[in-house]
């Protein structure tokens, strides 16, 4: 698609995506849901800490209710609470606007179903095909038709008290750090830890629209790690800015990545006999280790493509209950049709205590493999991955790793790179081979330079 990627439409505040890009996403919308529903459209609308996500906001508002239908605002708040407002509350569709991980200059927009799952396709592309378009192609509503903005704050509160309903055990005497990274979980997190009856750290959670991310959340780990071992904590979490990933952090400030989450959880619901299948999904992103480790525990596994989406598909396809990315997308098909970073904490939290014992213990036969990933700029993506010599490397590495590592290169799907992924018993194996494949890349003249 030229706008929607797997994680929606993303880029640089009013450049890549500006704000008439929202009003016509608004204006489509409210459009579509309110000829559908007889001029009842209800669309609900999240958004993270980010200084555009209000002038988004405004905008996508304004679009919705000049067509025609009814937009409720849950103002800053995370993706997976408009994935469950949506689908526990009757809308039509929900709207979250957040940009992730990326810079606070960045945003997104992501476009969810009643279902609380990313829009279909089909949907998307229509959507795209109008933002290309003039505004003319739909009629302004008028009078009594036209839409209303209405507060619904509630319907975060009522995320939170859900969160906490999923909980079956006391997390009482439990010292627990999360890291919010200054974005949407800075309004949830905290609440559903004291709550449970943890000993809540919280770091990283006075947003000021510019924050959001910087040295902190998911993708910045070390900053949770040092937090952990100073303040002597049994674990704590990192999300993301819209806090649909999560990272942990042992009590000895070992990084529990999404394979490491989905080892620990999948291993103790199969204990229990709740795991459906006995097996789980991943992406192909997800590191050899799982899988031998997973392997000798007796739960098999699906491989999909890179994006959560992916992941939800599959699980929806097979029936199975557990899923996700090496990302720290985790989805728990019980609970949620999403990834989430508050929930899936809280699974891993539930899991410690129930086994009596620290993620440390929980992790002991989990070897994570070391992993390389460069990223190359190509001429042409298509072409360079049908090299006839390159495709001969790729084997012979291959071979030459058998069962003590893997190869994986692929195509970004927006960008024009060829990413190229290591995964061997150290890290300088993974550095020389990774190199190898990138000389053999330029030797046929297929790199950007």
């Amino acid at each position: 698609m030229k706008y929607f990627g797997t994680d929606g439409f993303r880029g640089e505040a009013n450049k890549s995506l500006n704000v008439y890009h929202a009003f016509k996403i608004g204006r489509f919308v409210g459009n579509y849901f309110s000829k559908r529903n007889n001029g009842n459209g209800k669309i609900i609308i999240g958004k993270d800490t980010r200084r555009s996500s209000y002038m988004f906001e405004d905008a996508i508002s304004a679009g919705i209710t000049s067509s025609g239908s009814d937009c409720y605002l849950l103002h800053v708040t995370t993706t997976p609470s408009v994935s469950y407002v949506v689908r526990s509350e009757d809308f039509d569709c929900g709207i979250m606007i957040t940009a992730s991980h990326n810079p606070f200059y960045d945003n997104g927009i992501k476009i969810l179903n009643s279902e609380g799952e990313k829009m279909e396709d089909f949907f998307l592309e229509e959507l795209e095909k109008y933002i290309d378009s003039d505004f003319e192609d739909i009629d302004l509503a008028v009078g009594k038709d036209i839409g209303r903005t209405i507060d619904f704050t509630y319907g975060r509160n009522r995320y939170i008290a859900y969160l906490i309903q999923t909980v079956t055990k006391s997390f009482k005497h439990k010292r627990v750090g999360l890291d919010c990274a200054n974005g949407a979980s800075s309004a949830i997190a905290k609440s559903v830890y004291d709550a449970l009856g943890a000993d809540t750290y919280v770091i990283n959670n006075k947003p000021d629209g510019f924050n959001i991310n910087v040295d902190s959340g998911s993708t910045h780990i070390e900053a949770l790690r040092k937090y952990v071992v100073e303040n002597n904590l049994d674990c704590g979490f990192a999300f993301d800015g819209d806090a649909d990933r999560c990272i942990g952090v042992d009590n000895e400030g070992n990084i529990l990545d999404g394979d490491s989450i989905l080892y620990i959880c999948a291993n103790h619901l199969k204990e229990e006999g709740k795991l459906e299948n006995d097996s789980i999904v991943t992406t192909i992103m997800s590191n050899i280790g799982l899988y031998k480790a997973l392997d000798r525990v007796g739960i098999s596994y699906r491989k999909t493509d890179v994006g959560d989406k992916n992941v939800q598909r599959t699980m929806n396809e097979t029936g199975d209950i557990l899923g996700g990315e090496q990302s720290g997308h985790i989805i728990f098909s019980t609970y949620a049709n999403t990834g989430d970073g508050i929930l899936t904490s809280l699974r891993m939290v539930e899991v410690m205590i129930e086994n009596k014992t620290d993620f440390v213990t929980l992790t002991r036969d989990l070897k994570i493999y070391p992993q390389v990933l460069k990223n190359v700029m190509v001429k042409d993506k298509k072409q360079a991955l049908k090299n006839e010599n390159l495709n001969k490397k790729i084997d012979e590495i291959k071979d030459r790793l058998k069962d003590s590592g893997r190869v994986l290169v692929r195509a970004s799907g927006t960008e024009p790179l060829i990413r190229v992924m290591i995964e061997a018993e150290s890290e300088s194996i993974c550095e020389k081979l990774t190199d190898e494949i990138i000389a053999t890349m330029e030797e046929e003249e297929l790199v950007v330079k």
